[in-house]
């Protein structure tokens, strides 16, 4: 645990007893703080309870009296669609509101750092697409040449249930745009931007209320190194933002669209191989194609960040290819979980989204593609270039009808994750790929992406009789 530093004695509100919540509360009583506990579910409350902590609902602004900050979980919104009420409470009392990631930054750091021989750093990811991947593949480096290190954030374990650092630790965090919107305190050490595409447009009020909450990792704290994905204009025009000029060392461009060139320092990819370039000239490259765990274009974008930032540790460039050859990727992510009779099956459940869907399709040929499920704002007309790699589209979900209708292949209804697979596999030929790709959310029928990817995995072990 990170007991939350610069507390002590104050009494904080804490909004929202999930994961974060409650392990928000615990790192501020053990920094000596008094939390004071909220959440509409009476089974949360009931569990906050259990250990000591005290709820009570915050209905006035009286009730604001007293508390030093507001400390916010990440799924709760705040102002957008609507102001959160009890948020909104605490800025009429002046009351500041922060959340875990925040009290992480605030606190990571101790007096025990000074007999330290090399200050443990922090390596931030964020982007729209692939940030979990591109975080564990990092986490996967550090582990390989035997650097301490911790994986948290939105993958792993919450911050402020990390261990307290050791002499040259490294703590790998993947941010989304929820935990990064209200943090008061960003300082890694290195922050990484993957890429941008819509999704959360809710949440945000929009693309540039998104691109806002991502861009805050970079320019409340200023990182000693930026990773910047720049194949789209939000992502080109961070970098000229935090880029003191052309030879500015500090900004790493990273591409998988085309050849960067200049006298900064570039790590790109292009037809499988990873380049990387400083001061015009090549200094590493990395064959990809034959790398297992980092298939398809997209993989080949979250290689090139995650060879960035650990560049930026000064590793070498043969440690960083060892490493990738033995990175096995993620569940739910482009993640080959059988193959039989010449046909692959590969889980992407978490290509929640058209545009991580559309990567996933552009990884693969011959692909018999199960789809569908809570279609997002901005219809799926992102699809229909990749689509050409696709021979048959099965769609699942409650509205399965309407969204095969916006499809541009050939497209079965299935309904159900067992009727899917189960017609994609009959159907499948030699050469072919049954991938799940659903370009949607999966509320409609599922708990979350995980459960939706442990179905697919389900469904194909019961027809391949596994």
């Amino acid at each position: 645990m990170i007991p939350v530093q610069g507390m002590e004695g104050s009494r904080v509100a804490v909004l929202g007893l999930g994961r974060s919540g409650l392990s928000a509360a615990r790192a501020l009583q053990a920094g000596g703080a008094e939390p004071v506990c909220w959440d509409d579910n009476p089974a949360a409350r009931q569990a906050a309870e259990a250990e000591g902590f005290v709820c009570m609902p915050f209905k006035t602004v009286d009730h604001m009296e007293g508390i030093a900050r507001l400390i916010v979980s990440p799924g709760i919104p705040h102002l957008y669609p609507v102001p959160n009420p009890v948020v909104a409470l605490a800025l009429a009392a002046g009351v500041p509101v922060d959340n875990d990631i925040g009290l992480f930054f605030q606190s990571f750091a101790t007096g025990d750092w000074d007999s330290f021989d090399t200050a443990p750093r922090v390596i931030a990811v964020t982007g729209s697409n692939g940030k979990s991947t591109t975080s564990a593949l990092i986490y996967h480096i550090l582990e390989h040449v035997g650097r301490p290190c911790q994986l948290a954030g939105n993958i792993g374990r919450g911050v402020l249930d990390l261990d307290p650092a050791v002499d040259g630790e490294v703590v790998v965090l993947e941010l989304s745009s929820y935990q990064t919107d209200l943090a008061r305190s960003l300082t890694p050490d290195v922050a990484v931007f993957t890429n941008l595409s819509p999704d959360h447009l809710d949440r945000h009020a929009g693309m540039g209320g998104y691109f806002a909450a991502k861009r805050r990792l970079f320019a409340e704290g200023g990182p000693d190194r930026a990773v910047i994905g720049v194949d789209e204009d939000e992502g080109l025009f961070l970098a000229g933002q935090l880029s003191q000029g052309p030879v500015d060392d500090r900004v790493i461009r990273v591409s998988v669209e085309q050849k960067l060139t200049g006298p900064g320092w570039q790590v790109f990819a292009r037809k499988g191989f990873l380049s990387e370039y400083r001061k015009g000239k090549q200094v590493g490259s990395i064959d990809l194609r034959s790398v297992a765990g980092l298939p398809g274009a997209h993989n080949h974008q979250n290689a090139c960040a995650a060879y960035a930032a650990c560049r930026t540790l000064g590793l070498a460039p043969k440690v960083i290819e060892a490493a990738f050859h033995s990175f096995g990727g993620l569940p739910h992510r482009s993640q080959t979980i059988a193959e039989a009779n010449g046909v692959r099956f590969v889980n992407d459940s978490k290509a929640t989204n058209v545009d991580s869907a559309a990567k996933a399709l552009a990884a693969f040929k011959n692909i018999r593609w199960i789809c569908g499920g809570l279609e997002k704002e901005g219809g799926l007309a992102g699809l229909a270039e990749a689509s050409a790699n696709v021979r048959k589209a099965y769609v699942i979900g409650r509205e399965a009808a309407a969204f095969a209708m916006q499809l541009s292949v050939q497209a079965e209804v299935c309904g159900t994750m067992e009727v899917a697979v189960a017609k994609a596999a009959a159907e499948a030929e030699e050469g072919d790929v049954v991938l799940l790709a659903p370009a949607a959310a999966s509320f409609d029928q599922y708990d979350s992406f995980e459960r939706r990817g442990e179905d697919f995995v389900e469904q194909v072990e019961a027809v391949l009789g596994r």
